[in-house]
């Protein structure tokens, strides 16, 4: 049974057992001018051709292949220097862990400072070659980030 309201609204009457005690709707039936009486559509974000999410540019960071940072030794920075660098550029690094690296660095020559997706090593290469340490990348044979 439909009935026509004051403002040429339509509201639908059912008489009867209601089936579906779950769903509660409300309907504004202001009229034109009085603002409201329209159930507006939710807006559906979406992505435009060639813009990747948040969440696609992190799935394709995880199967990037995997790159090496690596430190070399020098004869001009201070160990405890070096320490600090690595500390303060590389996320997660604890003071132990810097301090192996920087001997590795120290007695070999060269030490793998952390292996991550190439954008990431290139990111903490440039770093710490401005900080004054001798660094460069090579792809990783195996490991992850």
């Amino acid at each position: 049974m439909d009935t026509v309201g004051a403002g040429g609204d339509t509201y639908s009457i059912y008489k009867g057992n209601c089936t579906n005690r779950g769903i509660l709707m409300t309907i504004s039936a202001a009229g034109p001018g009085k603002g409201g009486g329209l159930l507006e559509r939710p807006t559906i974000e979406k992505t435009t051709p060639g813009r990747e999410s948040e969440f696609d540019l992190r799935k394709s960071r995880k199967t990037a292949p995997p790159y090496r940072v690596l430190l070399h030794n020098d004869n001009f920075n201070k160990r405890e220097y070096v320490v600090q660098v690595l500390m303060k550029v590389i996320p997660g690094m604890t003071l132990d862990i810097a301090v192996n690296i920087m001997q590795e660095a120290h007695i070999n020559g060269m030490a793998v400072v952390i292996i991550c997706a190439q954008a990431d090593a290139e990111d903490h290469c440039t770093q710490l070659r401005g900080n004054g340490l001798l660094s460069s990348i090579e792809p990783a044979s195996s490991g992850g980030c």
